[in-house]
This record gives C-alpha cells, sequence and structure tokens, in this order.
C-alpha cells in the first residue's frame, strides 16, 4: 500500500507566526491533552466491564490536533466536536462528571441517558455535540456560524470533519455556501489516514485536502497535526481572520488514528510500518519531552498533573457508577418539540 503521508507533512503552512505561547499555556495543553487519553483509557476500561453500551471511540494520535484547536477559541465562540475529539470539550469548559455520566446513558448526563459519546448540545457552554453522519454538522455550523453573524456576535463557529467526511455532498455543498457567504467559520480535516479501514490512498489522490479551498476561494493550511504549538497557532490566526469578517479557512491536520475506529475494531488492516511512524510522533510523548526541554515540566509537576487527573477520573466514575438510568416514562423526554 502506498503511503502518502511522508510527502503531505513535509511543509507546513501557516498565515502568520506571531502568537505568543506562554509557559502557563503550554502546561495547559498538556494537562488537555493528558486528561483527554485518560478520559478515553477510563471509558474504555469501563466498556470492558459492560459498564459502557454502545460506541466507545479512541483519540489516540489525535489530542493535539482537538486541544491544540479549542484553545484558539474565546468564551463565545461556537464548537462542533467530532467523536475523536473529546478534549476540545473539555477546554471549552465541559467537566469530566457530565462527560463520564453521558458516556454511561445515565438520567443526569447532558442526553439524559438518550445517547452517549459526545452525542449532546450544551446551550450554556455552546458546544453542539456530534451526530453519526458527521458530514451534516457542516452546515449546522454554517447555521449557526449565520445567525452569529446576523446577531452580530463577532463570535466564531469552530467545526471539524474526518478524510473520509470531507468526501461527501455535506463538505462542499456547505463551503460553497460559507465562502460565498464569507461566515465565520474554521473547518478542520482531520486526516489521520484512515476513514474506518479506508486508506487515503484509497480516498483521493490530491496530495493536500487543503488544495480543495481553491474552488471555494477561502484560505487552505495544511499542518502537522501531532504539533500541539502549530495547531493552535494556525487555528488562532484561523479564528481571528474569521473574527474580522473575512470569511472561512479549511485547516488540514494530518494525524493518525492509532487504534481502530471502534474498540471493537483492533485496525489489523494497517500496516505495522505506518503504526511504527507515527507511534514515534505521539502527540503527548514529543510534547512531554518537548517541556522537559525547556525545564517547563519536571517530573514533579508531571506527576501532580497526572495525580489530578486520575483522581477527577476516580470521582467522576464513581458518582456515574452510581447514578441512576433514566426511567422508561422519560423516553420522549426532549425528543418532540413541546
Amino acid at each position: 500500500m502506498k503511503n502518502k503521508t511522508t510527502k503531505k507533512i513535509s511543509k507546513t503552512y501557516l498565515i502568520k507566526k506571531n502568537n505568543h505561547i506562554s509557559s502557563n499555556m503550554k502546561l495547559q495543553f498538556y494537562y488537555h491533552m493528558q486528561l483527554m487519553r485518560k478520559f478515553e483509557e477510563t471509558v474504555f476500561k469501563l466498556y470492558r466491564q459492560g459498564k459502557v453500551v454502545g460506541g466507545a471511540y479512541s483519540s489516540e494520535g489525535n489530542e493535539a490536533t482537538a486541544i491544540g484547536s479549542a484553545f484558539a477559541l474565546e468564551k463565545n465562540d461556537y464548537l462542533f466536536p467530532m467523536h475523536r475529539d473529546i478534549g476540545a470539550h473539555f477546554v471549552k469548559g465541559q467537566s469530566v462528571k457530565n462527560l463520564m455520566l453521558n458516556y454511561l446513558g445515565k438520567s443526569q448526563s447532558p442526553a439524559r441517558g438518550h445517547d452517549g459519546t459526545g452525542h449532546y448540545a450544551d446551550m450554556k457552554l455552546k458546544i453542539f455535540g456530534n451526530i453519526s453522519p458527521l458530514g451534516a454538522m457542516i452546515p449546522l455550523a454554517n447555521g449557526v456560524a449565520l445567525a452569529s453573524k446576523m446577531k452580530k456576535e463577532k463570535s466564531v463557529v469552530l467545526n471539524y470533519i474526518g478524510d473520509g467526511g470531507s468526501s461527501i455532498g455535506d463538505f462542499h455543498e456547505a463551503l460553497v455556501m460559507a465562502s460565498v457567504m464569507k461566515l465565520p467559520l474554521i473547518l478542520i480535516i482531520e486526516n489521520n489516514q484512515y476513514a474506518y479501514s479506508t486508506h487515503i490512498s484509497k480516498q483521493f489522490i490530491v496530495e493536500k485536502l487543503s488544495d480543495r479551498a481553491i474552488g471555494y476561494g477561502i484560505n487552505g493550511i495544511t499542518i502537522d497535526g501531532t504539533d500541539v504549538e502549530l495547531v493552535y497557532k494556525t487555528t488562532k490566526d484561523a479564528v481571528e481572520n474569521a473574527r474580522k469578517g473575512n470569511g472561512p479557512t479549511l485547516i488540514e491536520s494530518v494525524t493518525m488514528r492509532m487504534q481502530g475506529h471502534a474498540i471493537h475494531d483492533d485496525a489489523s488492516y494497517v500496516p505495522k510500518k505506518l503504526m511504527d511512524y507515527w507511534k514515534k510522533k505521539d502527540p503527548i510523548v514529543v510534547y512531554e519531552k518537548k517541556l522537559f526541554a525547556e525545564k517547563i515540566l519536571s517530573d514533579k509537576k508531571k506527576n501532580e498533573i497526572l495525580s489530578e487527573i486520575q483522581r477527577q477520573l476516580d470521582e467522576a466514575s464513581d458518582v456515574a457508577l452510581n447514578s441512576p438510568f433514566p426511567v422508561w416514562e422519560d423516553a420522549n423526554e426532549k425528543v418532540f418539540a413541546e
């Protein structure tokens, strides 16, 4: 199988390079990437115990993309994450407890037990969770962006789509609308090499998915999606550009889905050489080494961060496991308009 990966990320494309990142923000990047991974590891354990019913998805390898991009948003901005962007929920203010309740389908969860994973909406935090036909999220994100523009909120909408989802009709139709109307939309294509079990070499022949932006007359940028600081700077530039009224930006974030599509998928179709290549680019491991080299992170600080994350996960798991499931009488609650 032909591997496009090395060629695809040989260059990075930035709008500008003047976004300063403080030591405290770098620690926040690290903390949230670790939280994102540890949260999903906990969900996987609960799934294997039969406590989680339905899908359990891994973002391993995708942490830098979700965290770096979400940190580029402000409180008044809107987030439309996918199932591999669970860390973006945390950055936007969602609690570990609420997401654990949601995964376990409990009545006190944001979805009231009607659905699991990230399928929910939190209007206070301006989070619109993913829906399974992922491409259909982009027109919805357009609608929010248009409403925000009409209300002169100066808000930006951040939406994500996978490499596979970028080839469906919703993607193209939504970008035509967003470009013509100059909507404040940032669309990130998470190119993680596989659409379920279909490798990118069988999905498209363009060198960079960001080149598709040319057809819409908008900015298109391809970056190394395992570099959290690069993702942050690129998204921040795109957000600032959209907030000024200059329309949407298409960002291709090149990374790797280090596990199968979901917990039931062993990813045996992925060549070992390809997996080994991306293991060396593990976004958390690489960034941890960088922070140690810059003397921002120490063994003591790392242990404090991991201990705090584990405390939150233990507490959230305990609350979720001991919370009630919804009763059947509430099955239609918030399903039909009242």
